[in-house]
């Protein structure tokens, strides 16, 4: 049995066969819709909620995992054996997830003095705090230390990247995501904003008057990153769109190199400030 385990939170969109291959711990955010509360990917289940997410005359509202979540996860872990944590989560500038593991972690050391719980804030989202946690899991597995694992996870930091475009920045508006990209709210209509994470804040990246273009713009990006036939693992990310995906990761992996490639949707609690119909990338060179 490893000593190390890896917790995340379910934003990441992890497909469920690597949680489950990788052992992978996660914990849910919470959507607010009216006075129902549900958990993501657990009562509110992609399908049912990207159809009903349009109909919406309001948005629901996310909140991140309290303390109390983590630590129950962190004393569950500690008495199945494990005796070291790397626990990784989403940008705390976006979210409390961070600051609720932070504060977990303290509690939990106060009564398991012995146990190790490193936090890790990746300034980034979805399947780029996805790939850190798939690989420190894969360490961990192999049975690397916990230092390894941590250094590892800050590798990966500076260099993965996101890049994603919707049909509207509408749904990142309205839920107050919508960081340093303000400024293309009032373009046309019918633009499709392109955008992404820096220093763990939304940014413009550019903008296309058609999807195609927008999906061309994304795989230029990602060349231009990495370097033509460069290699990368990279995540398809969609919410409800999954062809979209498929015809993104054809123009992408036209241009560089992909050593591992996954289709990923979106879990609820993301989708609901990006939209249905959102399609892109998460990726890190290698």
């Amino acid at each position: 049995m490893p000593k190390v385990v890896i917790v995340t939170d379910s934003t990441a969109s992890i497909p469920e066969t690597l949680i489950d291959e990788l052992n992978i711990r996660w914990v849910p955010y919470y959507i607010h819709r009216g006075q129902e509360v549900l958990r993501d990917l657990v009562t509110a289940q992609s399908d049912p909620f990207y159809k009903w997410l349009p109909t919406a005359r309001e948005l629901p509202k996310t909140a991140s995992p309290g303390p109390g979540d983590y630590i129950t996860l962190y004393e569950q872990l500690a008495d199945e054996g494990f005796s070291e944590i790397v626990s990784i989560h989403m940008t705390s500038k976006a979210s409390g997830a961070y600051q609720a593991a932070v504060a977990a972690r303290a509690m939990v050391l106060e009564t398991i003095p012995k146990l190790q719980i490193e936090v890790i804030d990746t300034l980034n989202v979805s399947m780029c705090h996805g790939w850190m946690a798939i690989e420190a899991a894969r360490l961990a597995l192999a049975g690397k230390g916990m230092d390894q694992v941590i250094e590892q996870v800050r590798r990966m930091i500076p260099v993965a990247q996101m890049i994603q475009t919707a049909d509207t920045l509408r749904y990142l508006y309205l839920g107050g995501r919508i960081g340093k990209a303000k400024h293309l709210l009032g373009s046309i209509l019918n633009i499709k904003p392109l955008i992404s994470m820096k220093d763990g804040e939304i940014v413009a990246v550019g903008q296309a008057r058609s999807r195609g273009e927008a999906y061309r713009s994304i795989a230029r990006l990602v060349e231009k990153a990495v370097g033509n036939k460069g290699k990368i693992k990279i995540a398809y990310m969609h919410a409800a769109a999954c062809e979209e995906a498929l015809k993104l990761k054809e123009l992408v992996e036209d241009r560089v190199i992909a050593v591992e490639s996954l289709v990923c949707e979106l879990s609820p609690a993301l989708g609901v400030h990006s939209g249905p119909g959102t399609a892109g990338v998460c990726y890190y060179p290698v």
